[in-house]
């Protein structure tokens, strides 16, 4: 996908550079993808997980060093500013016309571990979002676990992760958020909650483009849509154990996921993303 000269966002918070917090040592991309895998499978919230392992809880901490704007000559933390703004202008837009408003999310760069108001986040639980203050957790080291570990490279495939995060805030501003946050299994809120995500994802690529005169290249769908087959629960856990547990889904089938994304970029249209309504998913 080509971004040139696309404005960057004013709400990304740089934070690795501040310390006060200690890594998990010893354990590399395998291991944390497999940390990752057990917290779905073990319907456990992966940042809890790895707060426990690390025996740090889900308490917040306190930065020890203010956060910044990213660097002006950090390519990646610039591409993640003009994805992040791009959602922004769409959001904006798709919330001015129904009559409510836009309130845009912070995006915190770090690396390792994070205090949050929703806990203590890691690194290997991947991008978050925490509702508690409206802000997206991402280390930029996930997009290097999406190349090598999980099979889904492209700067198209980082910015589908990137707007499925955003998806959950417009969740959380629409008031769907909390609905989908209990209850896993191949029907359950939680699986809908994930799938409307990734179908408001679809949106936000379909508008955006419109929006910003951005173009997709060849391929980029694609990628895009690799990833989320990439990170379905049946794909993942025919990696990790060899077999298939629907009742304990939480995001989805690889199927769904990009059947959804499908959805939303083909009508570009809110209206059909309605997983908690859908008699099949």
């Amino acid at each position: 996908m080509r971004m040139d000269e696309q404005e960057e966002s004013q709400n990304v918070e740089d934070m690795r550079g501040a310390g006060g917090f200690r890594p998990i040592h010893g354990i590399g991309l395998g291991t944390l993808l497999v940390i990752l895998i057990g917290g779905w499978l073990l319907g456990i919230n992966p940042i809890r997980m790895l707060g426990l392992l690390n025996g740090t809880g889900d308490e917040a901490q306190t930065q020890s060093a203010p956060a910044g704007a990213p660097s002006a000559d950090d390519p990646q933390a610039k591409f993640v500013s003009q994805i992040l703004r791009s959602t922004e202008v769409v959001w904006g837009h798709v919330f001015q016309h129904s009559g409510r408003q836009y309130e845009d999310p912070t995006l915190v760069l770090y690396r390792d571990s994070i205090g949050t108001a929703c806990g203590m986040g890691r690194s290997a639980a991947g991008p978050f979002y925490c509702p508690n203050d409206r802000k997206v957790y991402l280390d930029l080291g996930f997009f290097d676990l999406m190349t090598q570990q999980l099979g889904a490279p492209g700067q198209f495939a980082h910015a589908y992760v990137i707007a499925h995060e955003v998806g959950h805030h417009v969740q959380n501003l629409l008031g769907t958020f909390a609905a989908g946050d209990a209850d896993r299994g191949a029907n359950g809120q939680s699986v809908r909650l994930e799938l409307q995500a990734d179908c408001y994802a679809g949106v936000w690529a379909k508008l955006s483009q419109q929006e910003h005169g951005w173009r997709l290249e060849s391929g980029d769908i694609e990628t895009a849509l690799n990833a989320a087959s990439q990170i379905g629960d049946d794909t993942l856990e025919r990696r990790s154990t060899g077999r298939v547990v629907p009742d304990s889904f939480t995001h989805g089938t690889s199927a769904q996921r990009v059947g959804w994304f499908k959805r939303g970029f083909e009508s570009g249209s809110v209206d059909r993303c309605d997983t908690f309504g859908a008699a099949t998913l």
